[in-house]
């Protein structure tokens, strides 16, 4: 686990941006507040981490996952936060989904071009030997002449 308490704090980086988006634009907040925010914020965080925690031993896993942390929400009466969470759940999930079938279908293009690379070299071989033949041939009947 962390040494040390700060160790438990959410990036700075992140607080700033989140703060900043939601803050209108002309408003300066001072390095305090941001301080202040980015512990409450992680207080907040392993708050509801504990409490998705009880979900996940209720279900007898090891894992947590999204119900788990839907209904910490709605137990820390975060009600109208929970349709939000879901579109947004939602919306990862379609991306992902997205994803993986670029994903699939750049693989199954690989795979076609491949096998066409292949199908062109085994017909390369294929007129290599021919080639080969016609010349035996040739050579043959050049031999048959001759004698």
């Amino acid at each position: 686990m962390a040494e040390r308490p700060e160790d438990l704090n959410l990036p700075n980086a992140v607080i700033t941006r989140i703060i900043k988006e939601a803050l209108l634009d002309g408003v300066n907040i001072s390095k305090e507040a941001q301080s202040v925010i980015s512990c409450a914020a992680s207080f907040f965080m392993l708050y509801a981490r504990s409490c998705a925690n009880n979900f996940e031993m209720k279900g007898k896993r090891k894992t947590l996952n999204d119900s788990d942390v839907l209904s910490t929400m709605e137990e820390m009466e975060f009600q109208r936060f929970v349709t939000p969470l879901k579109e947004a759940l939602e919306a990862y999930r379609r991306e992902q989904k997205g994803k993986k079938e670029a994903s699939e279908q750049k693989k199954k293009d690989k795979d076609k071009k491949t096998d066409s690379g292949e199908q062109d070299k085994s017909r390369d071989e294929d007129n290599d030997e021919d080639e080969e033949r016609l010349e035996e041939k040739e050579q043959n009947k050049e031999e048959e002449v001759d004698n």
